[in-house]
């Protein structure tokens, strides 16, 4: 046993700390009660104890530079810890003159301070294998104490022979990570239903036949797994939108896909671009590519209204040099994809002014895709100009209320020039939006919360000033009718002649399209009736929707009044539809006050509260109603949008015939149709006349009718040499007129073998696509 130390040991300066020796042969000395606590938090140090009391004190050597212990070293030095039972060591080493005493047992902090000192050893060289999963997958356990280590000698341990090797750490399965891939399963289920839906779209595409449509258009062409992917698609959507923990982005994948879907589809399958005014529109930005430059009435006739809003040809004319092909025919089947994504930004602005709830924002979205029928997405002004406008109105209502616009007038002075540009870009691209756009802002500013009028004057000084200068060649020939039909409602939404479906499919096609609007219409006034948070907090929004009735008192617009109205309503009534099918819809106002009202106590938080169910079961009604009022919405959209493509199509040998006629008709030849709808309709049409006798008065119609070559020949016979003068019947023609209720086939056909069989007209080109004939000289 060692003696005790007398007062001269006592008062001989420690070592400075330095780490364990190479060999790991030397032990943790005791540590004092007041010794400075380690990295550890135990309290013991690695200072070398004092030498023993008969060897001279010699002054301390410098401590060596820090090195790291290694795993071999802290189990060399766990095996060489004297057993607090007997105060021996398994192995005791060789004496040297800078060994420190053995520990007895009767030294117990000695002890303790060495086996705190050994097992701290053990855990830093097991430490970097758990510290991970020791921290993930035990919450309760702690970082080392910071306090002193026990005085008591801890429970015996065997200790482990000098020569083996180290025994590698155990982990015990509670330490093992999980495996992750339940979880991102979990997180990635929302793409399960749209590569079904994208796969079975795929599918369809390629197994559907549009060589032969018949009054239904695409919808009864179409494969059957079209049909199946949309359905996949929308229950996809509902149950992904209904979790508010799935993050916004495979809410946009959906809308993206159903855009796809219902865009696209037409692009892949039909090797020209549809609608007869697409090619018109094509011919104008021809002709300013032509002549470099915009032409008045007395050059282009009726034509000249294109020059006097030139903005969106013009810029069609720049994307067509910029891109390098012949005309903009060469990417136009792929425009109705394009400006339906382009008004997905200004409609998530618009309805993220009013809510948060990714539920409410995306249906709301969603429903303005299917409802949104009307057709205006082709390639037009239209389909600008409208974007331009859900822009105007996201600026206003974001930047214009008593709420917006954080850094006062300066920050409204830098929007309100945003806000000009845009409407100028509206003011020169489009006749009826600009109108539509003045009421919408008017009726906004007559509110307390956008009682700014300032974007409402700026509006209508633009559009004064264009109206007032380019545009008044054609308001000076316009105003009188424009006049005599302000308050003439009914005539205004009467479809008038050669616009009224007739066939089984065209009617059956109609209604649907009907019923789409309709439905979306019923569903928007459930929502305000049913939210009042939201009927007071997104009253701009219901002013939105109604401030475009009462164009129905201004002008017919042709007989598309009703569509336009139908389709500027829509942005603010697919808003309440949606809140009709979510119950639980909060503002951001109402979210802010029920937390300053009405924070939720620790309980609430812990657990959710529960709602009882009614005696029916409101799950099944919450869940299941809104998919099928979903589901059937997305599949009406098809019929409603594509039903009438057996007019709107036109084959490839359809587009040859006419290219053919303008490719040999001289400079002022005449033009003679039964309408408007074949392709090319307008090519050349500054150095080619049209006549389309459908258009003409009914009276005339039916002189037609009764004798087709000698009323036509007269008709065409004041065309002078070298111009000719063509008559062309094609087979988009004779689908609209009969699909509209002008001429019946048999009525066409009598019409065509009329020609025929005159003398007075020569056969040009014939193909299953139409025929051409040229008026003789002689006659």
């Amino acid at each position: 046993m060692r003696p005790p130390a007398t007062p001269r040991e006592r008062s001989v300066p420690e070592p400075a700390p330095g780490p364990e020796a190479t060999d790991g042969s030397h032990r943790a000395a005791p540590t004092p009660p007041d010794a400075p606590e380690t990295a550890d938090g135990t309290g013991a140090t690695s200072d070398p104890a004092p030498r023993a009391a008969q060897e001279p004190p010699t002054p301390a050597a410098s401590p060596e530079p820090p090195t790291t212990v290694s795993r071999k070293q802290a189990a060399k030095a766990a095996a060489t810890s004297p057993d607090p039972t007997t105060g021996r060591s398994p192995q005791p080493p060789t004496a040297t003159a800078t060994q420190p005493p053995t520990a007895t047992a009767s030294d117990p902090v000695t002890a303790a301070s060495q086996e705190s000192a050994a097992t701290a050893s053990e855990e830093a060289s097991v430490r970097p294998v758990r510290a991970a999963t020791a921290r993930a997958h035990h919450p309760t356990a702690r970082e080392p104490s910071t306090t002193p280590a026990p005085t008591t000698a801890p429970a015996p341990t065997t200790p482990e022979p000098s020569g083996s090797a180290p025994e590698p750490p155990v982990t015990d399965l509670s330490d093992l990570a999980p495996a992750a891939w339940p979880a991102r399963a979990a997180a990635a289920w929302p793409a399960l239903p749209l590569l079904v839906a994208l796969a079975l779209w795929v599918y369809a595409t390629r197994h559907t036949d549009v060589s032969a449509l018949d009054d239904f258009g695409l919808v009864s062409a179409l494969h059957p797994t079209f049909w199946a992917g949309l359905a996949v698609l929308t229950a996809g959507f509902w149950f992904t939108v209904r979790d508010r923990r799935r993050p916004g982005a495979w809410s946009l994948a959906y809308v993206l896909v159903l855009l796809v879907m219902e865009r696209a589809t037409q692009a892949l399958l039909y090797p020209t671009p549809l609608y007869a005014w697409a090619w018109k529109h094509d011919a104008v930005i021809d002709h300013l590519l032509t002549s470099g430059g915009l032409q008045g009435a007395d050059r282009l006739g009726d034509m000249a209204v294109y020059d006097q809003w030139p903005g969106f040809f013009a810029a069609q004319a720049a994307l067509v040099r910029l891109l390098g092909v012949d005309n903009a025919a060469m990417y136009m089947a792929w425009w109705p994809l394009v400006s339906s994504v382009l008004l997905l930004l200004p409609l998530l602005l618009i309805y993220r002014t009013f809510t948060e709830d990714r539920r409410l924002i995306w249906t709301a979205v969603w429903l303005f895709c299917v409802g949104n029928w009307v057709g205006q997405d082709y390639f037009s002004p239209q389909s600008v100009a409208f974007a331009l406008h859900l822009g105007v109105l996201a600026v206003v209502l974001r930047r214009y209320g008593r709420s917006g616009g954080p850094h006062g007038r300066q920050g409204q002075a830098v929007w309100t020039v945003l806000l000009s540009v845009l409407v100028t870009a509206i003011v020169v691209s489009h006749q009826l939006t600009p109108g539509m756009l003045v009421v919408t802002l008017v009726a906004l500013a007559l509110t307390r919360r956008y009682r700014d009028w300032v974007p409402a004057v700026t509006t209508v000084v633009i559009f004064l000033a264009w109206c007032l200068t380019a545009a008044l060649p054609f308001l000076s020939a316009a105003m009188p009718d424009m006049i005599r039909s302000i308050g003439d409602i009914g005539a205004n939404v009467e479809t008038g002649y050669g616009t009224t479906p007739t066939g089984t499919g065209a009617v059956a096609t109609s209604w649907a399209a009907r019923l789409l609007s309709g439905s979306v219409l019923l569903l928007a006034l459930a929502g305000v009736v049913r939210q009042r948070v939201l009927r007071h907090r997104a009253l701009p929004l219901l002013l939105i929707a109604a401030a475009p009735l009462p164009m129905f008192a201004a002008s017919s617009y042709g007989s598309e009044m009703i569509f336009r109205v139908l389709m500027f309503m829509l942005p603010g009534a697919a808003f309440f539809a949606a809140a009709a099918l979510l119950p639980k819809v909060r503002t951001l106002a109402a979210d802010a006050a029920a937390r300053d009202t009405a924070p939720p106590s620790p309980a609430t938080r812990a657990r959710p509260r529960r709602v009882p169910l009614p005696a029916l079961p409101r799950p099944r009604y919450g869940v299941w109603v809104p998919l099928l009022v979903l589901l059937a919405g997305t599949l009406a959209f098809v019929p409603s949008y594509s039903g009438k493509d057996r007019v709107n199509y036109f084959p490839p040998r359809e587009v040859a015939l006419v290219q053919q006629l303008f490719d040999q008709a001289p400079d002022d030849s005449l033009v003679v149709a039964a309408n408007r709808n074949y392709p090319l309709a307008y090519e050349q049409y500054w150095r080619v006349d049209h006549y389309w006798f459908l258009d003409d008065d009914r009276r005339h119609v039916d002189e037609i009718v009764r004798d087709p070559a000698t009323v036509l020949a007269r008709d065409m016979a004041a065309v002078e040499p070298p111009a000719r003068a063509y008559f062309l019947l094609t087979r988009g023609q004779m689908a609209n007129s009969e699909m509209n209720g002008q001429l019946d086939r048999a009525q066409l056909d009598r019409i065509r073998e009329s020609v025929a069989s005159s003398p007075a007209f020569e056969l040009v080109a014939e193909n299953d696509g139409g025929v051409l004939y040229v008026l003789t000289p002689a006659s």
